[in-house]
Protein backbone atom coordinates (compact mmCIF):
# COMPACT_ATOMS: atom_id res chain seq x y z
CA UNK A 1 0.00 0.00 0.00
CA UNK A 2 1.12 3.20 -0.65
CA UNK A 3 1.67 6.26 1.61
CA UNK A 4 -0.74 8.35 0.07
CA UNK A 5 -3.61 5.29 0.25
CA UNK A 6 -2.77 4.36 3.70
CA UNK A 7 -3.55 8.37 4.31
CA UNK A 8 -6.45 8.02 2.69
CA UNK A 9 -7.77 5.11 4.44
CA UNK A 10 -7.35 6.43 7.66
CA UNK A 11 -9.10 9.59 6.65
CA UNK A 12 -11.58 7.70 5.60
CA UNK A 13 -12.15 5.51 8.79
CA UNK A 14 -11.45 7.95 11.64
CA UNK A 15 -11.41 11.77 10.33
CA UNK A 16 -14.59 12.41 11.54
CA UNK A 17 -13.82 11.29 15.02
CA UNK A 18 -10.49 12.76 14.98
CA UNK A 19 -11.94 16.05 13.92
CA UNK A 20 -14.49 15.84 17.40
CA UNK A 21 -11.07 14.60 19.42
CA UNK A 22 -8.46 17.54 17.94
CA UNK A 23 -5.60 18.04 17.50
CA UNK A 24 -4.39 17.66 20.86
CA UNK A 25 -6.04 14.62 21.75
CA UNK A 26 -5.55 12.81 18.28
CA UNK A 27 -1.73 13.58 19.62
CA UNK A 28 -2.32 12.21 22.88
CA UNK A 29 -3.26 8.58 21.64
CA UNK A 30 -0.12 8.74 18.80
CA UNK A 31 2.29 9.60 22.08
CA UNK A 32 0.06 6.33 23.89
CA UNK A 33 0.90 4.49 20.68
CA UNK A 34 4.43 4.67 20.73
CA UNK A 35 4.89 4.44 24.22
CA UNK A 36 3.24 0.61 23.63
CA UNK A 37 5.64 0.81 20.78
CA UNK A 38 8.55 1.34 23.55
CA UNK A 39 7.55 -1.93 25.52
CA UNK A 40 7.11 -3.95 22.96
CA UNK A 41 10.67 -3.15 21.94
CA UNK A 42 12.01 -3.96 25.54
CA UNK A 43 10.27 -7.25 25.60
CA UNK A 44 11.76 -8.02 22.01
CA UNK A 45 8.27 -9.11 21.24
CA UNK A 46 8.33 -8.79 17.40
CA UNK A 47 4.53 -9.26 17.14
CA UNK A 48 3.52 -6.98 19.19
CA UNK A 49 6.38 -4.45 17.87
CA UNK A 50 4.38 -4.75 14.18
CA UNK A 51 1.01 -4.19 15.42
CA UNK A 52 2.26 -1.32 17.78
CA UNK A 53 4.57 0.40 14.53
CA UNK A 54 1.22 0.73 12.69
CA UNK A 55 -0.95 2.30 15.58
CA UNK A 56 1.64 4.30 15.42
CA UNK A 57 1.55 5.20 11.46
CA UNK A 58 -2.02 5.24 12.06
CA UNK A 59 -2.51 7.95 14.77
CA UNK A 60 0.38 9.82 12.37
CA UNK A 61 -1.79 9.72 9.61
CA UNK A 62 -4.55 11.04 11.74
CA UNK A 63 -2.56 13.94 13.17
CA UNK A 64 -1.40 15.05 9.46
CA UNK A 65 -4.79 14.89 8.24
CA UNK A 66 -6.33 16.87 10.71
CA UNK A 67 -3.70 19.50 9.67
CA UNK A 68 -4.18 18.99 5.88
CA UNK A 69 -0.73 17.51 5.52
CA UNK A 70 -0.06 15.46 2.86
CA UNK A 71 2.44 12.73 4.21
CA UNK A 72 4.19 11.75 0.98
CA UNK A 73 5.19 15.26 0.37
CA UNK A 74 6.45 15.54 4.20
CA UNK A 75 8.15 11.87 3.05
CA UNK A 76 10.36 13.83 0.30
CA UNK A 77 12.18 16.09 2.88
CA UNK A 78 14.30 12.39 3.04
CA UNK A 79 14.49 11.71 -0.78
CA UNK A 80 18.04 13.03 -1.27
CA UNK A 81 19.35 11.18 1.86
CA UNK A 82 20.17 12.95 4.53
CA UNK A 83 18.64 16.39 5.01
CA UNK A 84 21.26 17.79 7.17
CA UNK A 85 24.56 16.70 5.19
CA UNK A 86 22.70 15.54 2.12
CA UNK A 87 24.34 12.00 1.11
CA UNK A 88 23.20 8.41 1.63
CA UNK A 89 24.04 6.97 3.94
CA UNK A 90 24.05 9.58 6.28
CA UNK A 91 27.34 10.70 7.20
CA UNK A 92 26.63 13.24 9.90
CA UNK A 93 28.73 12.58 12.91
CA UNK A 94 26.51 10.58 15.90
CA UNK A 95 26.81 13.79 18.48
CA UNK A 96 24.90 15.62 16.11
CA UNK A 97 27.81 18.68 15.91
Amino acid sequence: MEIKEFQELIAGTYLEKDGRRGEWGTFGWLVEEIGELSRAMRDGDLDSMREEIADVLAWLASLANLYGIDLGEAARKYEGGCPKCGVMPCSCREDGA
